[in-house]
């Protein structure tokens, strides 16, 4: 027993691509899972990263989805074509597809319930409301303490009303130091309205009457001290002291995590004049403040908080979007490789059930070739190997039948050899009487195709009606009581079938010796042989022997007879009286005259007796026929002779001499019989046919000639051939005797019968068939 082939449980492509699908699923849950977490701490961050992180997973979310595309295409063109094992595959991974699908389905559906009712909670209306009221506590307390800096100052500016500005410097220190400032400067200004011009035009500071008189702290190494801003100058006319919180708006809304921020107060306030007078210049105490950094640091936060909360609430609806994005995003990622997974290990799952399912369709086509087995050990690999070692014991199985068939088959190829060339017919029937088995000579013997009528009832069968029936008798009588009670083998029976012939000929009778005998399971057979020939042989042989007797015994006196008769008539027609001489005269006559009729049918006797041997050579049929016809002409012939005559009959093998005899009986016995008919039913003549045919089945040359008389009778047909049978008044029965010892010479064979038109016979015909000359052939 050959082995069978292995295959193993996973390809080695398979497992690659079953590998690199698991890597990059989890790759992207981790990153799917490192995005949210960034989400959650530091959402600038995520906010940069987003767009090509989420191009990327859309890309690969596209691959997937393409592969399953492919996939998909090529399972429902396999479910297309019929391809056996496609409805399982479908069915496992719509299987997969729904365990991967829905819980997917169920988290995405709770995830995104999830996200949106938190990111709606952290935009509530009691937060918003808080960060607003920091934000408005933070201003205010800046705002007040910057307001008390301002009056401060403008106090400090009362104290240098009647300071000069020579000394102004020291008065500057002090002042600094009661204020806390970082920096003092004391400006003069000759017109406001022209400062603020010059400013907003921007020209120096010359040209526009303001200058600085004194500074104190860092402005006084500060070649052009900072001024303040148009604003301040402008409102410091009416309100005589104003402020302006500075490096608060300059820093970056992370600022808050590094070095403390450097905000601080500009105070500027008007110092009183003591002088009254147009041309006296206005004086002004700038001080710069620091806030302290506590008080910067948590309004910075708190404003901070506020922007963020505030972007944010704006944008929680592309937050949201970003986020369910996202889910949306894995959820495709899940789906996609879970189905993706699903038709790779659903095909590594199915293909030892599709490789057995395979295996089963092969055997049930026949084809037993080894098949592979699976490698594994689980119980789905011993199932495939058990089912290939199944399928080489049926290949040695059916290998052991189809030899032995080839034997039997051997056999019966011997046997029918045999069967087709005995000439003996050979039927097998079976117990309803029907036609199982027939050989080729059953059909030649019974000129019936009996191959054609396979399994139909002997019985049945176009003339041979009464052959059926007598067949069937005799195994029911062998078969019966009777048959048992005499223990024979064999039932024997000699049988004369009357055959039909074409074109509503009636034929002669076929002599058959029937030998029956019981096969198993109920069959019957039936050997049967045509001894039409034999039975005519012995009958000629006999009436040979009878003609030659007949001939010397008779015609020896018939000689003294026709003398005596003579001699008596000579020597006493002198003698008698004329009465008695007339009567002696007539009985001399009648005796003569019988005696030649004895003496020519003797002679007839001695020609049948006597027949020489036929001297066969090629011989042209057509040739002959139209030579003989010569002497049927309408001149010479009192029954009018047509021909047909096949031009496509090859030669034969005849002697011409007795052919020519052959044909010279039939012509004057087909005569006879239709002025006969004429005569006795006092109608016109009928014509005389003489035709011949070619029959490219049969291979055979055709002579037949058909006459316009009263036909054969039944008892006629059966003893046709033999000598003395006529239904001529003058005829001697020796014709056709004559002719079937001829034919039998050439090898021919000689059909008899009546010619039948709607039941009605309308003439005899005697056809003569012959095989063509080989010799002639070649």
């Amino acid at each position: 027993m050959s082995a069978a082939p292995t295959s193993t449980g996973m390809s080695r492509s398979a497992r690659w691509a079953v590998g690199v699908g698991v890597t990059l699923m989890a790759v992207l849950g981790v990153l799917l899972l490192f995005l949210l977490t960034m989400a959650t701490n530091n959402h600038l961050a995520y906010e940069r990263n987003y767009n090509w992180l989420f191009a990327a997973n859309v890309l690969v979310a596209g691959l997937l989805l393409a592969i399953l595309v492919w996939g998909g295409v090529r399972l429902a063109v396999r479910l297309r074509r019929g391809r056996f094992g496609s409805r399982l595959l479908l069915k496992l991974a719509g299987i997969f597809t729904l365990v991967g699908l829905v819980p997917g389905l169920l988290i995405y559906v709770v995830s995104y319930q999830f996200v949106s009712r938190s990111i709606e909670s952290w935009f509530d209306v009691k937060v918003e409301g808080a960060l607003s009221a920091g934000v408005s506590l933070a201003s205010s307390t800046l705002e007040i303490v910057a307001n008390d800096m301002a009056n401060n100052t403008r106090t400090a500016a009362a104290q240098l009303s009647q300071i000069s500005d020579a000394g102004a410097a020291l008065s500057l220190e002090r002042i600094r130091d009661q204020l806390g400032a970082t920096d003092v400067v004391l400006w003069s200004a000759s017109d406001l309205n022209t400062l603020g011009t010059a400013q907003a035009s921007g020209r120096g500071a010359e040209t526009a009457g303001l200058r600085a008189i004194a500074s104190a702290g860092q402005s006084r190494f500060a070649l052009q001290p900072e001024r303040p801003g148009t604003q301040m100058w402008r409102t410091v006319r009416e309100q005589r002291a104003v402020f302006s919180i500075e490096g608060l708006d300059d820093e970056e809304p992370g600022a808050i995590a590094g070095p403390m921020p450097t905000a601080r107060v500009r105070t500027l306030a008007a110092v009183p004049n003591p002088s009254v007078g147009l041309l006296a210049e206005q004086r002004y105490l700038q001080a710069t403040i620091a806030l302290p950094p506590a008080l910067v640091a948590n309004a910075l936060a708190v404003q901070a908080a506020n922007r963020e909360y505030q972007e944010r609430a704006l944008a929680r609806g592309g937050l949201q979007r970003m986020y369910i994005g996202t889910l949306t995003l894995s959820l495709f990622l899940a789906v996609f490789g879970a189905v993706v997974l699903a038709i790779i290990l659903g095909n590594q799952l199915a293909k030892p059930l599709l490789l057995l399912a395979q295996g089963m369709r092969d055997v049930t086509r026949g084809d037993l070739r080894p098949k592979p087995a699976m490698n594994s050990r689980d119980e789905i690999g011993g199932l495939t190997r058990s089912f290939a070692v199944m399928t080489q014991q049926l290949a040695d199985a059916r290998a052991t039948v189809n030899l032995s068939m080839g034997q039997l088959e051997a056999a019966r190829a011997n046997l029918q050899t045999i069967l087709d060339n005995l000439t003996s017919g050979v039927i097998v029937l079976d117990a309803k009487g029907c036609i199982m088995l027939s050989n080729p000579g059953a059909t030649r013997i019974l000129r019936l195709p009996m191959a054609a009528h396979e399994g139909k009832p002997l019985a049945q069968l176009p003339g041979l009606e009464d052959l059926g029936q007598v067949v069937q008798e005799q195994f029911q009588l062998f078969l019966g009581e009777q048959g048992a009670q005499q223990g024979r083998e064999r039932w024997q029976l000699v049988h004369e079938l009357y055959g039909g012939g074409e074109g509503g000929v009636v034929q002669n009778t076929t002599t058959l010796v029937m030998r029956g005998a019981e096969l198993p399971d109920a069959q019957r057979l039936l050997v049967f042989d045509d001894i039409s020939e034999i039975v005519s042989a012995q009958r000629a042989q006999a009436w040979g022997e009878v003609a030659r007797r007949v001939a010397h015994e008779i015609k020896n006196p018939l000689t003294p007879i026709q003398l005596s008769a003579e001699r008596m008539g000579l020597k006493l027609a002198d003698k008698l009286e004329p009465q008695d001489q007339a009567l002696l005269t007539k009985s001399v006559k009648t005796i003569v005259e019988q005696v030649a009729a004895m003496k020519r049918l003797v002679d007839e006797f001695r020609d049948y007796a006597r027949l020489p041997a036929a001297n066969l050579q090629s011989l042209d049929l057509n040739a002959l026929v139209t030579d003989v016809l010569q002497l049927y002409g309408e001149e010479n012939a009192a029954v009018r002779v047509e021909s047909s005559l096949d031009p496509q009959c090859p030669l034969i093998a005849g002697d011409s001499q007795q052919l020519r005899q052959v044909i010279h009986n039939l012509l004057q016995n087909a005569q006879d019989a239709s002025m006969q008919r004429a005569q006795e039913r006092s109608e016109p003549v009928g014509s005389v046919c003489i035709e011949t045919r070619w029959n490219e089945s049969t291979r055979r040359v055709r002579l037949s000639i058909n006459d316009s008389g009263t036909g054969f009778e039944e008892s006629i047909l059966k003893r046709a051939f033999e000598p003395y049978v006529t239904t001529k008044v003058k005829g001697t029965g020796l014709g056709l005797a004559v002719v079937k010892k001829i034919a039998d010479e050439h090898g021919a064979r000689v059909d008899l019968g009546n010619r039948v038109d709607d039941g009605v016979v309308q003439g005899a015909q005697v056809s003569l068939s012959f095989a063509p000359d080989r010799a002639g052939a070649a």
